[in-house]
């Protein structure tokens, strides 16, 4: 089966590609069931929290973007073997064991998704914070999935909704980045956060990412990204790219664009005038 051609519409409905007509497919939609987490989907409705959403990723195109593509919605999607692998892979290559701890409180900072420990002897040797960050969406795809449940596709080809990039990367992301950062530089240690390559994109357009450079091991902050690639009949994380920085780096992230971007006065103006009609 060849990549499906993707419009405003999701992708991966409970772990399963949106032209994937399987029995076990069907099954995870009626039972709502998330391969990811090997248990019931955990996104529910805010008005029905006993269904669940189900949404694993959904295809848009964003300005910054040649096509559209699936864009990952939930965060247990990254929940994968790939995934893990790769962190082990990239920075515990001369470990013997390492185990990942879920959910391990940082104190003040909160709390961080995984931890990537090295032990040895029963001992702790070394560890990596590791955090996942999906996007969200204005508007919602779920009408989507109310087709698809009752008619098996979907009756449109687009769905009215589009992708919060500055809330999820720019906002959300940036301040957990900023605020676990802090901490983790102080223990001279390091954190992987890891999220799609279009999320890294929407940063490059939209923010001052001049302190990201290709990943270096004396910073205390690393980005790792990965796209989606469709093999073997479904989409799959593969390594995209790894950069990082420090907290001066993630600062200017956080002041948003290079000036070089700011409207000028009279640029402000004309939109101050199409509002107003005048």
């Amino acid at each position: 089966m060849k990549e499906p051609s993707l419009s405003n519409h999701p992708t991966e409905i409970f772990g399963f590609p949106f032209t994937d007509s399987t029995s076990p497919a069907k099954n995870a939609l009626m039972q709502q069931y998330c391969p990811f987490l090997d248990g019931e989907c955990k996104k529910p409705r805010k008005s029905e929290p006993h269904i669940k959403v189900g949404i694993c990723s959904a295809g848009y195109k964003g300005s910054f973007l040649a096509k559209p593509q699936p864009v990952v919605l939930c965060p247990h999607r990254f929940e994968t073997n790939a995934i893990f692998q790769t962190i082990r892979e990239e920075y515990f290559s001369t470990a013997e064991s390492v185990l990942w701890a879920k959910e391990v409180s940082l104190g003040v900072g909160g709390s961080v998704d995984f931890v990537a420990v090295e032990i040895q002897n029963g001992v702790v040797q070394d560890f990596l914070c590791v955090e996942f960050q999906a996007a969200g969406t204005t508007g919602t795809p779920w009408q989507a999935v109310v087709d698809l449940k009752q008619h098996g596709k979907f009756l449109q080809e687009s769905y009215p909704y589009g992708i919060n990039w500055a809330n999820e990367f720019a906002k959300t992301m940036m301040q957990q980045v900023y605020k676990k950062g802090k901490i983790i530089t102080s223990w001279k240690r390091k954190i992987v956060f890891v999220f799609q390559d279009v999320g890294l994109d929407y940063l490059r357009s939209a923010c001052d990412v001049s302190g990201l450079r290709p990943a270096q091991d004396a910073d205390p902050i690393h980005f790792c990204t990965f796209k989606l690639v469709w093999k073997h009949r479904k989409w799959v994380f593969a390594l995209s790219e790894k950069v990082s920085t420090d907290v001066d780096g993630i600062n200017k992230i956080l002041g948003g664009a290079l000036s070089e971007s700011y409207p000028s006065p009279d640029d402000f103006i004309a939109n101050i005038s199409r509002k107003l009609e005048l």
